[in-house]
């Protein structure tokens, strides 16, 4: 206990859509368990302040703020709001991401309207969200640590089926967006690292049925799930200090899926 004793944190997505442990509440959770303050962010505000109630009966410090940040608004407020509750910012968790949906998406099947979405979701609200996020971190004086999460899609482009290229292709430049802002941020200790994230089962994933969740455990050499709380986990090591000589981290946690690279036919 006590890894993140004195910090702030804010994790974007925090609360799940549906029941259940995800990747953003595990994150949320563990780093209040650590002795972080959580500003949780979701576009449902009633998501996050029920999380932010689990919190708080488990001892935590959270509260809850509604926005979309893919508004460049919103996450200017999302700034504001952090520094006059807690008056710091140590940690940024970019977890907000989605999925294709509705079937195949190759490169000749993609809409530009499904491409522009995942670009502004799964991207370009990472990179607002640090952008306003850095100039408190240096405020704070003692740096920050900036937490993006990715996927092995970005790595492999193949997650058991054909047909993600617009998913694969903000994933793989959110692997470039984290190197770029650990580059540049690195003389004032402000670290960038990415959790690149494999067969997890989130409430979402669970949704999808046991078919489904079976292929992917078929895919991995250790023929487990992950779950969020091992997502979790790798965000607390990230936004400690023990991890303060680490930026520009590709950190998989996959089961060994990404070290495998030959995927069954």
């Amino acid at each position: 206990m006590g890894r993140l004793d004195g910090k702030v944190a804010i994790v974007t997505g925090a609360a799940p859509r549906l029941e259940g442990i995800g990747n953003g509440s595990a994150m949320a959770i563990l780093m209040a368990r650590e002795g972080a303050k959580v500003l949780l962010v979701n576009r449902s505000v009633e998501r996050a302040e029920e999380l932010a109630g689990k919190i708080a009966a488990d001892g935590g410090e959270a509260s809850a703020f509604a926005a979309d940040v893919t508004d460049s608004g919103d996450v200017a407020a999302m700034a504001r709001v952090v520094r006059e509750r807690y008056g710091r910012l140590d940690i940024l968790c970019n977890n907000v991401g989605i999925g294709a949906g509705g079937g195949p998406n190759r490169v000749e099947d993609v809409t530009d309207e499904t491409w522009d979405k995942l670009v502004s979701v799964n991207l370009t609200s990472a990179m607002k969200c640090s952008r306003a996020a850095i100039p408190l971190m240096r405020d704070s004086g003692s740096g920050g640590s900036i937490i993006n999460v990715s996927s092995i899609a970005g790595a492999l482009g193949l997650m058991g089926s054909p047909g993600a290229a617009a998913y694969a292709a903000t994933k793989a430049a959110t692997h470039g967006l984290t190197l770029s802002t650990a580059a540049d941020y690195a003389a004032e200790g402000i670290r960038c690292n990415c959790i690149v994230i494999g067969s997890v089962a989130t409430p979402m994933v669970a949704a999808a049925g046991a078919e489904y969740r079976q292929r992917r455990i078929d895919m991995v050499p250790m023929q487990t799930e992950g779950t969020g709380w091992d997502v979790g986990w790798a965000a607390v090591y990230l936004a400690s200090d023990e991890a303060r000589w680490v930026t520009g981290l590709m950190l998989p946690v996959d089961g060994g899926l990404s070290a495998l690279r030959a995927w069954p036919r």
